[in-house]
């Protein structure tokens, strides 16, 4: 490809962008950091019965980071993770840019035409906004 030093891969959920970034970091002996982007709740937390809630949610944001970590290491690849709250698309956006990436690799799901059809969705968001090219590996 075009000799990328840093690569940021944008994981969704899917650990298939997550394969295929690593494998392409691989291959172009470069730098990787992993972001996982978290939605921010805009609801109420006291409505919901958990007394804990800020503890379960990031419970499970440790847990996205920890089987991240552990694909990475089956792989034989060392990353550096980031865990964002905010906006996904300009999150995905905003650590590309602080770690002044060459390329971003994330998933769109294959299924998720009507999306098209009724507005812009996350990938598209990216692209318009990326500081550098967007690789986006179906899922």
């Amino acid at each position: 490809m075009k000799g990328y030093r840093k690569i940021l891969i944008a994981v969704n959920g899917s650990k298939d962008v997550l394969k295929e970034g690593l494998q392409l970091a691989h291959d172009e002996r470069c730098w990787v950091t992993v972001v996982k982007v978290i939605p921010p709740y805009e609801g109420d937390l006291n409505l919901v019965g958990i007394k804990n809630i800020d503890d379960l949610l990031n419970s499970e944001a440790t847990k996205a980071i920890s089987e991240i970590k552990d694909i990475a290491k089956k792989e034989g690849a060392l990353i550096k993770t980031r865990l964002e709250e905010g906006e996904v698309d300009k999150k995905i956006v905003e650590v590309a840019e602080d770690e002044r990436c060459d390329l971003i690799i994330m998933g769109a799901d294959k299924r998720s035409w009507i999306k098209k059809i009724l507005g812009k969705n996350v990938v598209e968001k990216v692209i318009n906004h990326a500081p550098c090219p967007v690789l986006v590996v179906g899922t």
